[in-house]
Order: structure tokens, then sequence, then C-alpha cells
């Protein structure tokens, strides 16, 4: 088959300098085209909003079969809910929806909160401590972790084997490789877990008694339990860390925040349409796909890139610019349509209860020279030191 208009990039999107600030290289591939090849993945990248949003809309075009960049990895993930397509995929939902949508998480809002005051008290008595591990990470480990029930031998790995999940969705480059193994320790030790083993009226315990209903086969339960588990953590941990990062070097946008409550959940969002903590997601396409001239053929891999969605100027006006005021509800960070993430309700109420915690103690953040983690899908911090911070006045 010809190809219309070719668009080619030889940038690679999970090069280690590219990773630590990938924005200049998204705005490139944005000017582009709708649709870049990526000659040296051999994949398709989408950087403008209009076609991921699209693209995450519609997935009987777009499939879920492609999510990660090799085969070994999707043949992995099979059966999983980040990996199917309707109607499967409403079916597994249909298991998380049942404890992680809004309604149902309302429920939980005195306990986070309450926990979170816990928290914020504690690492601002030191003076000092690392945003990432002393809060960002401890606050969505504590509260997933107890959600789901699991044993408490598994806590001390499960930010490792997070980490690992989204790392294999990119290429088979050393990151993806040092993961696999990870990855298959995860599902390992899941497939181990009976329903006796998760807390009673967790929902962890909740996916068991869905498959004894028969709302879901037996065998969807580790699938369930792993997503819960992976996916759960590292999109609100980074988003935390994100956003003490970013309104320290903001105090002007912190000022507001401080001073208007009422900013908070669209702050929040801003914070996440910023430095958006899920940057990429994987696709392929089911049929010939024209693109503004430029033709996907079918079976093509894609690379929904979020990050540069969330910075495209055709849709946000001075993207870079970090506003609190904006309040972007129709940002990418989590997704949209069928895979919206089924958890942003709870990572919503742990972001905003921390911050929230944080705006009636803190007048100004002082931090020291913050260390990129670099992940193939997800980006953060693997540190960034809070050096003080001036207490608000009693």
């Amino acid at each position: 088959m010809t190809l219309t208009h070719v668009p080619h990039s030889a940038v690679d999107l999970f090069d280690d300098e590219l990773l630590q600030d990938p924005y200049p290289t998204y705005r490139e591939l944005r000017d582009l085209g709708p649709a870049v090849h990526l000659d040296r993945l051999d994949a398709w990248a989408l950087p403008r909003y209009d076609e991921v949003r699209a693209a995450l809309g519609d997935w009987r075009t777009y499939s879920s079969s492609g999510l990660a960049l090799s085969d070994p990895v999707n043949e992995m993930f099979v059966g999983t809910i980040l990996a199917a397509d309707p109607p499967e995929h409403d079916t597994l939902r249909s298991v998380l929806a049942d404890r992680l949508g809004p309604r149902a998480v309302r429920g939980l809002q005195a306990d986070i909160t309450a926990r979170a005051d816990a928290l914020v008290e504690e690492v601002l008595d030191r003076g000092a401590f690392d945003a990432v591990t002393d809060l960002a990470a401890a606050f969505p480990l504590a509260v997933v972790f107890d959600l789901i029930g699991l044993p408490d031998e598994a806590r001390p790995e499960m930010l490792r084997w997070a980490d690992a999940t989204f790392n294999v969705f990119g290429p088979m480059n050393a990151r993806t490789v040092d993961s696999l193994a990870v990855v298959q320790e995860l599902f390992g030790w899941v497939a181990t877990l009976r329903a006796e083993d998760l807390t009673e009226g967790s929902m962890g315990r909740a996916v068991f008694e869905a498959a004894d209903q028969g709302r879901i086969r037996h065998e969807s339960c580790i699938p369930l339990i792993v997503a819960y588990a992976a996916a759960g953590m590292d999109t609100t941990i980074n988003a935390i860390a994100n956003a003490v990062h970013l309104f320290a070097e903001h105090p002007d946008q912190w000022d507001l925040v401080r001073a208007d409550p009422a900013l908070l959940p669209g702050a929040f969002n801003e914070v996440l349409r910023h430095d958006a903590p899920v940057q990429v997601f994987g696709r392929r396409t089911t049929r010939v796909v024209e693109l503004d001239g430029t033709t996907l053929p079918e079976g093509a891999q894609l690379l929904l890139l979020f990050g540069s969605g969330n910075r495209d100027e055709r849709h946000y006006p001075d993207p870079d610019r970090f506003d609190v005021t904006r309040a972007p509800l129709d940002h990418l960070a989590f997704g949209y349509g069928t895979h919206g993430c089924a958890g942003q309700a709870l990572a919503r109420l742990e972001g905003h209860a921390v911050l929230s915690a944080l705006a009636r103690r803190v007048h100004r953040f002082h931090i020291g020279t913050p260390h990129r983690h670099l992940n193939n899908s997800v980006r953060g911090f693997d540190s960034l030191p809070v050096t003080g911070v001036d207490r608000t006045p009693a």
C-alpha cells in the first residue's frame, strides 16, 4: 500500500536524555503532523491533542491489544483490563467500578483526609523530608494497599512491581528487559493469593467474590488484582510529587491555591496536564486510518502521547505555562473514553487531600536538587528533597 504522506522522525522517545525533558521533542513531533512515523521504533506517534483523544474514544479502530511495543509483553497482559477491548473490558471494569467509581470512593473521603493530615503533619515536623519517599509514595501505598486488602508481606515490593509494570510497555530496551522478570514475579505472587488471604470487605476480596458469582472468570482475578495493585499507585505517587515540585517552582501559583481553596481541584488538574504522570500508552490500528493526509496501515503500532497532547498549543493557549486558574478538565492524563482511568476518582481524592493538608500548613517550599526517575511510560522523581518549609502562622 502506498502511503500518501509520511512524516518521519529518527527520535527515540525512550532515550535517557529525552526522558529527562521530553517536551521540546514533543513540540517538534506536533509540528511534523498529526501522526509521525518513529523510524527507530517502527511505530507511529500521535502527538497532538485531538488525535490522541479521538483514538482513546474509538476502541474499535485503536485496539488495546497493542498496549506495549513488544509482542512478548502484549502476550503477558492478555486478559488484563489494560489490554482488553469491549465487551471483555466492560465486564472486567464493572468489577472495578463497584469500588472505584466516584460514588463508591466518596465514602472514603473522611478516612483519606485524616490520613493525609496526619502524614503531612508528621513530615513537616521533621523540618526536612523527601517529597517522593516520605510523602508522595508513602501515602498512596498505604491507602491503596489497605483498600485492596493485600497481605503485608508484599508491601516492601509493591512500588518496585508497579514501576516495572509501566516500564515493560516501552520498547525492548534495558529498562524493559530488566523489568520483565519483576513483572513475572508480581504475576507469580498474585497467582498464589486466595480469597481468604485478602482482608474481608476489601476491593481484592470483591474480585474473588465477583468470580464466585459468575460475573467474571476465575482466571481474570489475578490480572484484575495486578491492575488494582500496580496501576493504582504510580500515577498518584508521581502526580503528588510533581505537584510539590511545581508549586515550589511557582510560588505565585501556590499563593493562589492557599488564598482560595476552591481552586485546588482545578490546580490538581493543571498539575496533571502540565506534567502528566503517564506520558504514553500503546494502541494498534484495526483498519486503515487517514489522519489529515497521513495514512496509517491496518495493524500499525501506535504511541498515544498523553504528555504531548496535554501541551498542544492547538488546544491549550500558552501550554508550557503552569496556571492553576486554567482548570483543564479535559486533560489527557487519566486517558479518556472506554479506557479512562478506573481509579481516577480515588487518585483525585488522594491528591486533593494531600494538597489541601499542605495548603493549610505551608507558606513556602524550599527544595534541593530533584532526581528524575526514568521509566518508559510514567514521569516522576526518584527523589525530591524538601530542605525546609515556611509554616503558615497558626
